[in-house]
C-alpha cells in the first residue's frame, strides 16, 4: 500500500519521496489507520517490521494538524535504552525534514550541562520527547516539565521495558501526564503483564498482531557444534577470510564480550566491543566507525541485539546459544533486512543443544549442523533431547542479563520497504542492568 493512500500531510510524503520510501510494511499499514482514528492501541510487532515509523508517521501528522503552539511537550516516547531513544530521533528527524517538528531526547550518561540543555527544552516546550524511564523521572520529579498539552503517550518494546524492572517507573510517569490522551505501545512480545500494563493506561484500545517472524528468507543459517575449549580457534578461522566486513558477534557476558574481542584484536582483525561499560560518546564512536566500515567487526551482548540496522551486514555470529529463543530472532534479524541476504552462525555446545532445539522449534527450521573442522578439534552428536546442563553463571545472572537491547540507527527510519524492493552496571533508576 503506498503512503500517499493514507492522507497524510505533503510535507511528510515529500520525506519519504526524498528518503526513496513508498510502500508501507504490514505493520504500517495496519497500524496507520488506526492511529490517524485517534484510538488507542497495542501492536506485537518485532524490530525491523517498520513499527518506529507505523507511529512517527501518523504522530506527526496529527501535531501538524493541530498546531496548537504551546510551551508543553505533545508527544512523550519512552523507551527502554539510549539506544533506541537515539534510533527514534534520528527517524524522526527523517521522516520530519521538511517540516517544522521539534524533539528532545533523554537519557542517562550524560554531564551536567547536557542536563541544563535538556530542562530548557522541558521548560519552553518540544513537540516530541524520546526518553528513557529514569532520565524523564530525574526531571518530572523536579517540577517543571510542562505536560498539559501533551496529546500522546507512546512506549516501544515496552516488554523489554517490563523486563528491565521498570514497571513502578512507567506508572509514576503516567501519573504526570493528562488523562485525556491517545496511548500507543508497541511490544515484540505479549505476556500477560504486557497486558495488565495495557489495561491499566489504555483506554479501548484496538489490538494488532504481527506473529513471531521467523529469520528473514535471505539469512543462511548454519550451527557449528563445538566444545567450549575450542570456540576461540573456530572464530579465529571463521573470521579471517579475506574480504569480510559488517560482523556483529554476540555473545551473552561482558566479560566474554570483552575477551572474544582482545583475542581477535590480536590476529590483526579490526574489531570493537560493545556493551553497558563503555560511555555514551563511546559507544556512539563505534557506532559510526563500524557503519564508516573503519571496524568490521563488532562483539557485543545483547545491547545490539534489537534494532540497529545496519547496511550491508554480512554475518551475525552467535559465540554462545541466547538463554531465551526469541533474542535469537532478534540477533539473526540484524542481518539481511530489506531483502538483503546474509548468514548466521551459532556456536552450540553440548549444553546448548536443548536451548537450540527450542530456538529450532520457535523458527519451525532445523538449521544445519556442522562438525568443527578437523585442525579445529572433535565435534559431537546433536541431540536434542541432551540433559547436560549448561554451566552455571554464577547465580543466574546471566551477564547479558536483562537483555538491554539497544537501537542506535541508521536512516532507514524504522525498516521501511524501499522502491523495488520485494520486501552490574546501574541502570537509570538505580536497578542493575547486567548487558
Amino acid at each position: 500500500m503506498k503512503f500517499e493512500s493514507f492522507g497524510l500531510n505533503p510535507k511528510l510524503l515529500e520525506g519519504l519521496e526524498a528518503m526513496g520510501f513508498f510502500e508501507a510494511t504490514p505493520i504500517q499499514e495496519q497500524a496507520l489507520p488506526i492511529i490517524l482514528d485517534k484510538k488507542d492501541l497495542i501492536a506485537c510487532a518485532q524490530t525491523g517490521t517498520g513499527k518506529t515509523a507505523a507511529f512517527l508517521l501518523p504522530v506527526i501528522h496529527q501535531i501538524m494538524q493541530n498546531n496548537n503552539p504551546s510551551n508543553s511537550i505533545k508527544v512523550l516516547v519512552v523507551v527502554p535504552t539510549r539506544e533506541l531513544a537515539l534510533q527514534i530521533d534520528r527517524s524522526l528527524e527523517g521522516l520530519s525534514y521538511f517540516t517544522d517538528m521539534s524533539s528532545c531526547s533523554l537519557y542517562g550518561g550524560g554531564d551536567g550541562s547536557e542536563f541544563a540543555q535538556q530542562k530548557t527544552a522541558l521548560t519552553t516546550g518540544t513537540d516530541f520527547v524520546i526518553a528513557t524511564p529514569g532520565k524523564l523521572i530525574s526531571h518530572l520529579s523536579l517540577g517543571y516539565v510542562n505536560t498539559k498539552d501533551l496529546t500522546h503517550l507512546i512506549l516501544d518494546e515496552a516488554d523489554r521495558m517490563l523486563d528491565m524492572g521498570f514497571y513502578e517507573d512507567l506508572m509514576r510517569i503516567v501519573s504526570f501526564l493528562p488523562k485525556e490522551r491517545q496511548t500507543l505501545m508497541f511490544s515484540a512480545t505479549m505476556p500477560s503483564k504486557i497486558r495488565q500494563l495495557a489495561q491499566t493506561i489504555l483506554k479501548d484500545p484496538e489490538q494488532i498482531s504481527l506473529s513471531m517472524s521467523k529469520p528473514a528468507a535471505g539469512v543462511m543459517q548454519v550451527a557449528y557444534l563445538v566444545h567450549d575449549k575450542d570456540k576461540t580457534a573456530l572464530i579465529t578461522k571463521l573470521l579471517n577470510k579475506e574480504g569480510l566486513h559488517g560482523v556483529i558477534v554476540f555473545s551473552r557476558t561482558k566479560r566474554n564480550v570483552k575477551e572474544i574481542a582482545k583475542k581477535l584484536k590480536k590476529t590483526g582483525l579490526q574489531v570493537e566491543e560493545m556493551h553497558s561499560d563503555l560511555t555514551q560518546d563511546a559507544r556512539e564512536e563505534v557506532m559510526r566507525q563500524f557503519r564508516n566500515k573503519n571496524i568490521n567487526i563488532l562483539v557485543a551482548t545483547d545491547i545490539l541485539a534489537r534494532g540497529i540496522d545496519i547496511k550491508e551486514l554480512q554475518l551475525v555470529l552467535n559465540f554462545d546459544v541466547p538463554d531465551e529463543a526469541e533474542d535469537y530472532v532478534h540477533r539473526v534479524g540484524r542481518t539481511a533486512r530489506a531483502d538483503q541476504t546474509g548468514m548466521a552462525i551459532t556456536f552450540i555446545t553440548p549444553s546448548e543443544q536443548r536451548k537450540f532445539a527450542q530456538i529450532e522449534k520457535l523458527i519451525e527450521t532445523n538449521v544445519l549442523k556442522q562438525p568443527v573442522p578437523p585442525d579445529i578439534g572433535e565435534s559431537f552428536v546433536y541431540d536434542p533431547n541432551s540433559k547436560e546442563r549448561s554451566p552455571n553463571r554464577g547465580g543466574g545472572n546471566r551477564g547479558g542479563g536483562n537483555r538491554s537491547g539497544g537501537r542506535s540507527g541508521g536512516n532507514r527510519s524504522g525498516g521501511f520497504k524501499r522502491k523495488g524492493d520485494s520486501k552490574g552496571k546501574p541502570r537509570e533508576g538505580g536497578k542493575t542492568n547486567r548487558s
